[in-house]
């Protein structure tokens, strides 16, 4: 595997051009149901953030490709999830990962708009969600708000601790790239807090009115 890794790293190092569609098809793949569970985006994306970090790849290249590529996956999903509905789930393959998918109905059923825009950062239920949202029949503008906002906020959240790795806490200051820097900062508090009210809401106890109408 860490061979994988350094092949792929060499190539878009010698490859720079492709280094932004190879990135859309990675995060494109990592959001597909099923498929996605085969990719290792994590790994990918560490390295791909300290390729940047170092000055190898362009940030302003990196990003755009990243991020639209997690938001075409999450979209095919999605309509994948609308197109064949709930027959799908006692299908192959997707019959074999029915503990995945109960999991991302509850959670879906639970949180709505919130589960699409958190979902993308747990990794058990990543790549199912979208579809099971398509299968529930969100409405397609609430659940594309959803997935822009939490790809813009993964992205570089992904590619963080590769990228503050490679340049270093003394090489930040000064940098030409302040702007990527302050992005990335304001996208990891941004999803920690997000993470934190959800796992602060799953923790608190039933609405009492609730607990009344069982």
């Amino acid at each position: 595997m860490d061979a994988y890794f350094e092949s792929i790293g060499q190539f878009i190092q010698t490859n720079q051009d492709w280094a932004g569609p190879i990135l859309f098809l990675l995060t494109l793949g990592e959001s597909l149901i099923i498929v996605g569970l085969f990719i290792p985006a994590t790994a990918l994306l560490l390295l791909t953030g300290g390729l940047v970090g170092a000055g190898t790849l362009s940030p302003w290249i990196i990003v755009p490709w990243g991020i639209a590529g997690a938001v075409v996956g999450d979209a095919l999903s999605y309509l994948l999830g609308r197109w064949l509905g709930t027959g799908m789930l006692r299908r192959w393959p997707f019959s074999t990962q029915r503990t995945a998918v109960a999991r991302a109905r509850l959670f879906f059923h639970r949180y709505g708009f919130a589960s699409v825009l958190i979902g993308r950062f747990l990794g058990p239920i990543r790549s199912t969600i979208p579809t099971v949202a398509g299968i529930m029949g969100m409405h397609p503008v609430r659940f594309q708000i959803a997935n822009v906002l939490s790809a813009v906020l993964w992205l570089p959240l992904m590619l963080a601790p590769g990228f503050l790795a490679a340049r270093g806490v003394g090489a930040m200051q000064g940098s030409q790239h302040v702007g990527l820097i302050i992005g990335t900062a304001g996208s990891v508090l941004l999803g920690c807090w997000l993470l934190a009210v959800f796992m602060r809401k799953r923790r608190s106890p039933d609405d009492p009115r609730a607990r009344r109408k069982r």
